[in-house]
């Protein structure tokens, strides 16, 4: 994969250059929605993640190791530009890491512990591969997308990935839903890079003006659309993101309700 880095800035924060400065999005005048796939559209499927354990010996409860999940993508986040891209095996070695470090486990499991789980989970998870992982439907996704698609919005797919996105749109059910699907392994640019959105926007024949992008990660999504001047919204579901400087929604419904008000 080609992994071009402009755009990458080294903490959260505003970012000079072709920049949305407007932190609430014009929600009566967007034509485009853009939306990451995993964490906005789908999930992973945690129960993977729960029989990993079990074999270790280790038991924990999937609504605690889901909150955990979202707990540590801040985390993640502020680590990309060290990390240098979503989509290293060190990438996913460290987002489990931190994962499992914020799940109460039984029995108690230490910090290095912790460190070898996820170093013997990450290879098992990769062997499932990325359609069947991240295979979870976000629960109101299908009637956002509806309601979405109802109101006369483009919907394209923007992510960083490895080449499945499509077939895993596909999969469970969605892919018709969306004008196009943008994977930053196939056109060789990975957010937060800017190009990867001037590619979409040129793919649909979209304007930044009246575009939003949705995701879930500061660095990678809201300062990869900003720096493309596209307008940014942050996928928060429990308020782990309190100083975020953009738009930020609980989820794909939360963000239907502000069109709809507008509409």
């Amino acid at each position: 994969m080609v992994v071009l880095l402009a755009g990458w800035c080294d903490r959260p924060g505003p970012i000079k250059g072709n920049v949305v400065l407007k932190t609430t999005p014009p929600y009566s005048q967007l034509k485009t929605l853009f939306l990451d796939a995993g964490n906005t559209i789908v999930a992973m499927e945690l129960s993977f993640i729960v029989s990993a354990l079990e074999t270790e010996g280790v038991t924990c409860n999937l609504s605690d190791l889901r909150r955990a999940e979202a707990a540590a993508r801040p985390v993640v986040s502020a680590a990309l530009p060290r990390l240098r891209s979503t989509e290293s095996i060190d990438s996913f070695e460290f987002y489990i890491r931190e994962m499992l470090l914020r799940t109460p486990m039984t029995p108690a499991v230490g910090e290095e512990e912790v460190v070898t789980l996820a170093r013997n989970m990450v290879p098992l998870l990769d062997r499932i591969g990325r359609v069947k992982l991240w295979s979870s439907i976000i629960p109101g996704t299908r009637e956002a997308l509806v309601a979405f698609r109802d109101l006369g919005l483009q919907l394209v797919v923007v992510s960083n990935s490895d080449g499945t996105v499509d077939e895993l749109l596909a999969d469970v059910g969605l892919r018709n839903f969306f004008d196009a699907v943008i994977d930053s392994h196939v056109v060789g640019y990975e957010k937060p890079n800017p190009k990867i959105f001037f590619h979409a926007l040129e793919v649909v024949g979209a304007v930044a003006e009246t575009t939003l992008h949705v995701g879930d990660l500061y660095e990678a999504d809201v300062v990869g659309a900003q720096a493309a001047g596209v307008h940014a919204l942050l996928l928060d579901p429990y308020n782990d993101w309190p100083s975020a400087d953009c738009e930020r929604a609980v989820d794909l419904n939360e963000l239907l309700r502000r069109f709809s008000r507008e509409n």
